[in-house]
């Protein structure tokens, strides 16, 4: 086989695994259900990218209502 036919053929199992990952086949012909595949494939894409901002979030404001004790005698020299 020549590597195109192999990409071809892994391609075409991938999307197969990938698919049944997202759960049971549905639709009335392969096309449909193709179709269906995308549409839960852009609905996880956008789980994840929600997450992936709360999660930034979450990170940015980890310590904001801390003080550091180290950085205390710094501003007080700087107020007296």
């Amino acid at each position: 086989m020549r590597l195109k036919e192999l990409m071809i053929l892994k391609s075409k199992q991938l999307w197969r695994l990938w698919c049944k990952a997202l759960g049971e086949k549905t639709g009335k012909s392969n096309n449909e259900a193709d179709l269906i595949a995308i549409i839960r494939s852009a609905i996880l894409l956008t789980y994840v990218v929600t997450n992936g901002f709360i999660i930034a979030g979450v990170v940015k404001h980890w310590n904001d209502g801390e003080r550091c004790s180290k950085c205390e005698h710094l501003e007080y020299q700087k107020n007296g």
